[in-house]
């Protein structure tokens, strides 16, 4: 006799019968609730890359006397002592394309007080040194690659520190649906997630691009937030309606 075998179940066969399983598993917890309580039964969690990830050594927190102290005393302490203007220069790469220059003016809408500089084929050294001689406070360098924008270096003046960042995505005003305008209202800075040691020069880094003291009247906000070593920027503007 030839031997039988069971006919092979479907894709969607066994994805009912699992959610079949699933519907049965999450009606007898309800039903343990009711019966003993909602501390009977724990609320399952669902894992996500940040909650299964280990505790970080270098984290920062608020009872760390010795690296908060450090901050205090670090190369951009005096733009949190004083109330310091910055003085951004924005520049790029040599013979840099227009989608390049494009990033330079909207650098220039998001970030008060910037002075955009066409370097042509000036070292980078010279730049810096010029800056420096015209009290500019940070410079901004947008590198490009095969004529798109593919980086962006910050330094700060005069003593450093200098962060590169590699530009992932980026999405013009232009190319956004029903874009509104920028103001020249000071921005609110709102700064997440920079929580490790380096996180915390990073933010500090970006602080010093704007003057401390926002302007709410604009409704102008800058967001920075920190997830899996990506640094999230985004610019706008909230509406101020009060809905009751």
């Amino acid at each position: 006799m030839p031997e039988t075998r069971k006919p092979r179940k479907r894709g969607f066969e066994i994805r009912a019968e699992k959610d079949k399983e699933k519907r049965e598993r999450r009606k007898k917890r309800e039903e343990e609730r009711e019966k003993h309580g909602e501390e009977a039964v724990p609320k399952q969690v669902p894992k996500t890359i940040e909650s299964m990830q280990e505790p970080d050594e270098t984290y920062v927190y608020s009872d760390d006397e010795e690296v908060l102290d450090d901050l205090v005393n670090d190369e951009m302490s005096e733009h949190f002592k004083s109330e310091l203007v910055p003085k951004v220069l924005v520049t790029t790469s040599p013979r840099a394309k227009l989608r390049t220059w494009k990033l330079c003016f909207e650098l220039k809408k998001c970030i008060p007080g910037v002075e955009i500089y066409s370097r042509k084929n000036v070292a980078m050294k010279r730049v810096v040194k010029q800056a420096i001689e015209h009290k500019f406070t940070d410079i901004i360098v947008v590198h490009e690659d095969r004529k798109r924008p593919n980086g962006i270096a910050l330094i700060h003046l005069p003593e450093g520190p200098t962060a590169y960042f590699k530009i992932n995505s980026l999405k013009y005003t232009k190319e956004i649906k029903d874009a509104g305008e920028s103001t020249d209202h000071y921005p609110e800075i709102i700064l997440n997630n920079f929580r490790t040691r380096v996180g915390k020069t990073i933010s500090r880094m970006f602080e010093c691009l704007f003057l401390q003291k926002p302007d709410f009247i604009g409704r102008r906000v800058i967001t920075l937030h920190n997830q899996r070593d990506y640094v999230f920027f985004r610019h706008h503007r909230y509406d101020n309606l009060l809905y009751v």
